[in-house]
């Protein structure tokens, strides 16, 4: 990788009323369709569009996710890759709320190369997915091109990256034997 991660163009979608939910505030499912719409915009850009898609019969399919749930506003997200190997990809998004400024003292997250727009940090998501061939179910590595264009923007995880579920205290744990 030669210089800086070029940065993906950031993902803007505005909060539909629809989506608000009987507390007045934005519904869990919808922090994960615009996270989904922002790693769609981020397959289009690398060339896993919906051209490829047709023609290779292989996508992106999410096999991990971890959300955290912030705030809720208007919405700009930001996507970059963590790695990139065979077929596997991990990346984050971050999503940002477009009106109000940024807390005191609040400084980008470590990947967005000082990219991070003006508004709050108001969720995250974590991704990892494989490329999958559909026809035949199973994992594929990713085209050259794809690969080069993930690999030319990977980034530094920001700290909240990589943590998953913590087990819960007085919660079942499995053991091998059943």
């Amino acid at each position: 990788m030669s210089g800086a991660p070029r940065p993906l163009p950031p993902h803007r979608e505005a909060v539909r009323a629809e989506w608000i939910d009987y507390n007045g505030h934005l519904s869990e499912a919808y922090y994960v369709l615009v996270f989904g719409h922002a790693t769609d915009a981020l397959m289009d850009e690398i060339g896993l569009d919906a051209d490829y898609r047709q023609r290779s019969g292989c996508s992106l399919y999410t096999v991990e996710a971890h959300v955290r749930y912030l705030r809720e506003s208007e919405l700009t997200i930001l996507t970059w890759p963590l790695g990139v190997e065979g077929g596997k990809v991990r990346f984050v998004h971050e999503m940002y709320a477009a009106s109000g400024g940024a807390p005191a003292g609040a400084v980008p997250a470590a990947g967005s190369a000082g990219t991070a727009p003006a508004g709050e940090l108001v969720a995250t998501e974590e991704l990892l997915a494989l490329h999958v061939d559909q026809h035949t179910g199973r994992s594929t590595p990713l085209p050259d091109s794809a690969r080069r264009a993930l690999a030319a923007r990977v980034e530094v995880a920001p700290p909240w990256a990589g943590r998953g579920i913590r087990p819960v205290a007085g919660g079942a744990v499995a053991t091998a034997d059943g």
